[in-house]
């Protein structure tokens, strides 16, 4: 199967990598229209329990995340309502969190390992005709999305 995914974010790199790991023999390209250290945005935080579905998806690229992750237990919540400010704490969520230029560098790395073809730079319009030699095109380009 020919496999074209559009935008190189965390989603797009993660669904090219399961897309590999299901069957190899997949010819998976995903394009992505700015340079490979490019990033936008701080950090990706996720809950404990979907750290546990990214290693029962990749131990790989999990067990690569698992040293760059701070780990939270508690969330404060501080709500100003122009009079006073309201504030509680809960406990027992347990959230992860990871620079987001360090985790597309720890995704583009697993997806190359697998034999994904990554191409930066490349601008995809929605009726570009090389998409047609696909059997599969994935829009993951993100909230700039055509």
């Amino acid at each position: 199967m020919k496999v074209a995914c559009v935008g190189g974010g965390p989603a797009g790199l993660y669904f090219a990598i399961s897309m590999k790991l299901r069957d190899p023999s997949h010819e998976v390209a995903v394009y992505e229209r700015n340079r490979a250290g490019d990033t936008f945005g701080w950090g990706v935080v996720f809950s404990d329990q979907t750290m546990e579905r990214l290693i029962e998806n990749d131990p790989v690229s999990a067990r690569a995340m698992t040293d760059e992750l701070a780990h939270w237990d508690d969330i404060a919540i501080h709500v100003e309502d122009g009079e006073r400010t309201l504030s509680t704490r809960s406990g027992g969520h347990g959230f992860i969190g990871i620079g987001r230029k360090r985790m597309l560098e720890i995704l583009q790395d697993r997806a190359r390992e697998l034999g994904v073809d990554l191409q930066f730079e490349v601008e995809v319009e929605p009726d570009s005709a090389f998409l047609a030699d696909h059997d599969i095109v994935v829009a993951a380009d993100g909230a700039n999305s055509k």
